[in-house]
């Protein structure tokens, strides 16, 4: 992420707050994962899902931008996130 100029912020646990999230990487098949997913949608915060598992109908209703299938090329990742976070910066302006 940081490579991509952005600042990563490392879920542990516990409510989150949306501000100051432009986007969320999760891993929905990961512990907290599809309730985390769940709570950012709410909030209006643009989901990317990576995971070994192939979406289902359950990450299907949370309305992901995308889904990544690990493994995958890091330029999938960049151009996903590009395309979740352009129309959020055009409307900014």
């Amino acid at each position: 992420m940081r490579r991509l100029r952005h600042e990563p912020v490392l879920h542990e646990g516990g409510v989150v707050v949306p501000e100051g999230i432009d986007a969320a990487v999760v891993e929905p098949g990961e512990g907290e994962g599809l309730p985390l997913a769940r709570s950012l949608r709410a909030a209006g915060i643009p989901v990317l899902f990576v995971s070994i598992y192939p979406p289902n109908a359950e990450t299907a209703e949370i309305g992901s931008s995308a889904y990544l299938v690990k493994p995958f090329p890091l330029y999938e990742l960049e151009v996903a996130l590009a395309l979740t976070l352009a129309p959020r910066v055009a409307t900014a302006i």
